[in-house]
């Protein structure tokens, strides 16, 4: 569901990092670039609607007032947006470690949440 959603809103480069492992806060975390400040805003209101919409009332947002990166919190998993040089300055993927995006996430409570 959020990668569908974000390949639907056309964002660049994401990256989805399995957290099996490596810490309990979530299982997954995606990482995104927008093309812009309103890319952005606009692809993690449209990611909110259809999460709350198919049930994931607990969604979390940070970041939407200034949108060079906006962190969402999906419980089981995270996705971070960014501005293309903001993504670059904080190299999430190099800290984390990222999953090749075509290789199938393991079945974990995020891993539906993921597809």
């Amino acid at each position: 569901m959020v990668e569908q959603s974000l390949d639907d809103d056309k964002v660049q480069e994401a990256v989805v990092i399995d957290l099996s492992g490596k810490t309990t806060i979530a299982d997954f975390m995606v990482v995104a670039s927008g093309t812009s400040q309103r890319h952005i805003s606009v692809t993690a209101e449209h990611l909110v609607e259809k999460m709350k919409g198919a049930g994931f009332h607990s969604v979390a947002v940070e970041g939407l007032s200034v949108c060079d990166w906006v962190l969402l919190d999906l419980g089981d998993v995270i996705v971070h947006l960014f501005r293309p040089e903001v993504r670059a300055f904080y190299n999430l993927e190099k800290l984390w470690g990222p999953r090749p995006r075509g290789e199938r996430a393991e079945a974990s409570a995020g891993a539906d949440m993921i597809a």
